[in-house]
């Protein structure tokens, strides 16, 4: 019996109950934060909790059998208590498998909703191009699992495509699915300028961070600088009359961020400040755990060609991940949102990771 997690299953349980009572009190409704806080947590917990009980449920169903074992008074009544004893430490050994999964071994942010940061890198054009239709590919992915997806902020290019663009997309563990997609996506084809049928290579790079709360992240009005000024689009033209776009500067950190894609000064300030909770929570969590190397620094790299997590080859319909050696011949069908084989062989590669790691630190 693994008692880390029977522990773990215990306080579960326990808190689970607790936060169970704080909603049923109807106090907490004037209190909008911390309801939304409770009930967040409480469904977060939920089937961590029904594991739980029922693990500690099998482990008393197989010591009450094993203590009536010895005193049956018959064979066959022995041969029962063994036979529920068994399977009651079978249900023991799957629910300690799950239980670990679930609440030890889970990441944390995996629940989160995710803001996708895509970015034109080496290759001009053809990767501000390929920029917007790795935001495509993104975005009907999202639709495929039943996720919302909008636009927190963009700067497209004139021929296409985006120098820039960030999205956000909700759903019940969004973060999960798409924080592999981080690093450097590099594309190979024959641009439509090029007027030898040359194959040039250009790069996007992906950087994929988990959504803040603000309850997570307390950022003080005394170190923000805000600016506004007038939207504009794809080579200077105005997109509106008034100083609606809004830059915020973080300066105990030098982050920066703009948004001008809402009509309104009030809605872009709102989006600039999710992008910034979400980098500063990002930056936090990276500071904290950097030998994992998972998140936006990492992810980015240089954007140089040679930097790559996956490469898109059009002239021959391939896409290949180089960090688990999967190779698809369905580049139409990824771009269309296809990313399934993808997301859950890396998945798979970060359960196997982690496995070893532990394993490792087993003493002998």
């Amino acid at each position: 019996m693994d008692r880390q997690v029977v522990k773990l299953a215990e306080e579960t349980l326990t808190r689970y109950r607790a936060l169970t009572e704080e909603l049923s009190d109807p106090n907490i409704y004037s209190d909008g934060r911390r309801y939304a806080q409770v009930a967040k947590e409480h469904a977060r917990l939920r089937h961590g909790a029904q594991m739980s009980e029922a693990l500690l449920y099998a482990i008393g169903e197989s010591q009450e059998a094993r203590e009536l074992i010895p005193v049956a008074e018959s064979t066959e009544e022995r041969e029962f208590y063994a036979t529920e004893a068994h399977a009651a430490e079978e249900r023991v050994a799957k629910l300690t498998d799950e239980i670990r999964a679930e609440l030890i071994d889970r990441d944390p942010n995996d629940d989160k909703n995710v803001i996708l940061e895509i970015r034109a890198g080496a290759g001009g054009d053809e990767a501000a191009l390929f920029a917007g239709e790795l935001y495509e590919m993104y975005a009907r992915y999202a639709d495929r699992l039943g996720f919302t997806h909008r636009t927190l902020s963009s700067h497209p290019a004139e021929v296409g495509g985006y120098k820039e663009v960030i999205v956000e997309i909700e759903g019940d563990g969004a973060y999960s699915v798409y924080k592999h997609e981080g690093g450097t996506h590099r594309v190979q084809r024959v641009p439509k300028t090029e007027s030898q049928d040359r194959i040039h290579t250009s790069t996007t790079t992906v950087a994929v961070l988990p959504e803040a709360e603000e309850v997570e992240v307390e950022i003080s009005l005394n170190d923000l600088e805000i600016d506004v000024y007038r939207s504009s689009g794809p080579g200077g033209q105005s997109v509106n009359t008034t100083d609606s776009a809004v830059r915020i500067t973080h300066k105990p950190t030098g982050l920066v961020v703009t948004c001008q894609d809402e009509k309104s000064q009030l809605q872009n300030k709102e989006q600039a400040m999710r992008i910034l909770r979400s980098r500063l929570l990002e930056q936090e969590i990276r500071e904290r755990q950097e030998h994992e190397g998972a998140l936006r620094l990492a992810q980015v790299g240089s954007g140089d060609r040679s930097a790559k997590v996956r490469t898109y080859n059009f002239p021959q319909s391939r896409v290949t991940d180089h960090r688990i050696g999967l190779t698809s011949h369905d580049l139409e069908g990824i771009l269309n949102g296809g990313l399934n084989e993808f997301t859950q062989a890396l998945a798979a590669k970060e359960r196997a990771d982690r496995l070893a790691a532990e394993a490792a630190e087993i003493p002998g």
